[in-house]
């Protein structure tokens, strides 16, 4: 299942995110978006979970929560 995670704190990296989310269960991808220009994290980013009963965890256990002070927003994406 694809995840999109928004309002990332800007100094979050992929490494960070794929642990918070391999506590829930496998991750099969990872990624944070970054701009082209300054190559800085654009705040927001995808994740793949093989599994939908852990990747529906995630998203219900994570959505709303504060990381590094920012309330991020987590969603299953198309």
């Amino acid at each position: 299942m694809n995840i999109s995670i928004l309002n990332l704190h800007r100094n979050m990296d992929k490494d960070q995110l794929e642990k918070l989310f391999a506590s829930y269960g496998k991750v099969e991808s990872c990624e944070i978006i970054l701009d082209k220009n300054t190559g800085k994290s654009k705040g927001f980013g995808f994740v793949t979970m093989t599994d939908e009963a852990e990747a529906n965890k995630a998203v219900s256990e994570l959505h709303g929560k504060t990381i590094s002070n920012q309330k991020i927003r987590v969603k299953i994406s198309g």
